[in-house]
This record gives structure tokens, sequence and C-alpha cells, in this order.
């Protein structure tokens, strides 16, 4: 078993670009782990960065310099979110504050359709299954209630942090767009000199992460704005909330579609009841869905992820155990870079390398 480790590591580390590869990204995932809560801003600039870096590019080509580059788009994105949180948010927050004052109607219409089941079906349903269902379903009611609370009171503390994003964040976007290649030059120099390989899988993710991060939000206002019209146009109350979820639903490949279906579907259901309406409701959900993920996601992302579903689900839940929201985010360029460290390791150490020569 020894003799085996110890092949399978002459094999892949006997390079030494392959073992300053593997520091570096252990080094990397370690700061991120213990210290994500603390350079958080930073994170959010960077992916803004990256978000923003492609307009730059087109008005530097233009002729601008890089500098008033940078001020022009990060002022026009500024001002797009100001104007996206000014006119969103009020409706979004209205709305939220109607559902939760429906959730005790909700609540009651479902308890009364729960307890006719008994009498429509007297062969599936007993009414000591009711009751337990509905005694189980209050109590989770009652928690999600107190977890509401909790957030609530948590989220005024929250408040002051928001601030201080607020100022750090563009700060640190305009500082990484504007000396992008000085921190570059900088950081080069810090790395070990044996980075071949590093320097590999740096340029190939580089780009990947930059197409996967417009790709995404690219994915998130179409399918909000498709799935918010469409909801309008059927007239389902809460349209634009559930329009939001639906879209920030892409950030969490497959399982974000599975569960941002429960709601709509409890709203449409306590809305129509089980009509057709309702199952229109359904079948154009669907298809939005359908659509996103044989349609829109080949469009946009094209062969950046080339992964298979298991590996994206798989990388989900580890990723996101490991960093929270960031680890969900970025859940699919953190498999692809495990698959381009894997693939760029050395697959044959100098044992087989002299038995091929040979």
């Amino acid at each position: 078993m020894l003799d085996m480790l110890n092949r399978w590591y002459q094999r892949r580390f006997s390079d030494p670009h392959a073992v300053s590869l593997v520091a570096i990204l252990l080094v990397g995932f370690l700061t991120i782990y213990f210290f994500g809560n603390l350079i958080a801003p930073l994170l959010v600039a960077i992916v803004l960065a990256y978000l923003l870096e492609w307009p730059v590019m087109r008005l530097t080509k233009l002729g601008l310099p890089r500098s008033i580059s940078v001020m022009l788009v990060l002022l026009l994105f500024v001002g797009l979110m100001v104007m996206a949180v000014f006119g969103l948010v009020p409706t979004i927050w209205h709305q939220i504050g109607n559902l939760i004052a429906d959730v005790p109607n909700m609540f009651n219409g479902l308890q009364q359709f729960v307890s006719s089941l008994p009498e429509r079906y007297p062969d599936f349903v007993q009414p000591h299954q009711v009751g337990t269902f509905m005694n189980t379903l209050r109590e989770n009611v009652l928690g999600m209630g107190e977890s509401v609370v909790k957030g609530s009171l948590a989220s005024l503390v929250s408040l002051a942090t928001l601030g201080v994003y607020l100022i750090l964040v563009p700060l640190l976007v305009f500082f990484l767009l504007k000396d992008k290649e000085e921190m570059l030059a900088t950081l080069s120099g810090l790395m070990p000199k044996n980075r071949r390989l590093t320097s590999k899988v740096g340029v190939e993710m580089n780009q990947q992460i930059s197409n996967y991060i417009r790709g995404k939000v690219t994915e998130i206002f179409i399918v909000g704005i498709v799935s918010y019209i469409t909801f309008a146009v059927m007239d389902l109350r809460y349209a634009v909330l559930l329009g939001v979820l639906v879209g920030f639903s892409v950030l969490i490949p497959y399982i974000g579609a599975a569960a941002v279906t429960l709601p709509v579907a409890m709203v449409g259901l306590f809305q129509w009841g089980i009509s057709p309406d309702f199952w229109w409701l359904l079948v154009a959900y669907g298809i939005i869905q359908a659509l996103d993920g044989n349609v829109l996601v080949p469009i946009l992302f094209s062969e950046a992820v080339n992964l298979h579903p298991v590996a994206i689900i798989v990388a989900v839940l580890v990723f996101g155990g490991l960093w929270g929201f960031w680890g969900v985010f970025f859940a699919i360029p953190l498999a692809t870079l495990v698959k381009a460290v894997w693939n760029a390791l050395p697959s044959s150490g100098p044992d087989d390398e002299e038995q091929i020569t040979e």
C-alpha cells in the first residue's frame, strides 16, 4: 500500500512546478476558509472587477486612457445600481410585507384542503395522518417565524456592515481595474519561481471565471425578467418578488430551480386553487426552466463549463458547505479549477519516462 502511494506521489509530484501549483492553491483555499469573512469586500470587488473589465477594455480600445475608462464604467454601473435599488427594492419590500400578511390565510387554506383529503380519498389518507402532518407543519411554520424575527434583529446589525461595503467595494473595484497590471506584477513577484503549471492553469481559469461571471449575471437578468413578465401576464400575485427569486435561483445549479418551485406553486395554489390557471402556471414555469437549462446556458457558457451534472451538484454541496454563498456562487469555476489542476499535474514520473524512452 505504501509503495503504491509512493509511486502515485512520484508520478504526480515529481515536477517542482506541480508542487508549487498545489502549494499556491492550498494557501489560497486556507486563506479564504479562515479569513473569508474578513476579506468579503475584496471578494465582492473582485467579482465586480471581472464583470466590468470587458467594457473597460472596449473603451480603452477606442483610445480612451484606462483610468478614464474605469471611471466612466464605474459611474455608469453605480448609477444603474442606484436606479435599480430605488426602483425595485421598495416594490419587493412591499410584496414581502403582503406575502407575510397572507401567510396565515395560506396556512388556513392549506389546512382545510388537507383536512378534506380523508373524505375524498378514504383508501389512501387517514385522519390521524392528516393530524400528524398539520402538527408537524405548524411547528415548522412557528420555527420559521422565530427565524425571521431573529434574522430581522441580526439585519439591524448588518446595516452597519452594508454601509461599510457601499464605501469600500466601489473604491476597491476602482483600484483593481485601474491598477490591474501593477497588482498582477506585484503578485507575480511573490509567487515561487517554479510556476509554469501555475501560469498555465491561471490563464485558463482567468478566462473561464471572467466568462462565467458575465454569463451568470446575464442569465440572472434574463431569467428574472422573463419570469416576471410571465407571472405579470398571468396576473400572479407577488410577480416582482417571485421573478427576482427565480432569477437568483440560477446561482445554485439544479438545486435553486427546484427550491424556488415551492413558493411559486404555493402562491399559485393559494390564488387559484387546483384550477387550469394553476396548471398553466406550472407549465409556464417548467418551460422557463427548460429553456434556461437547454438553450440559454449553452449559449452563454458554451464549452466553458464542461462538467457532468453530478459533478456540479457535488461541487455546490462541498464548496457551499465550506464557504457559504461564495462557495455556491463559484462552485462551477472551482470544480473546473480542480479538473484543470488534475489535468495539469504530470501523469508520469521519472521512472515511467525512462521506461517509455527505453
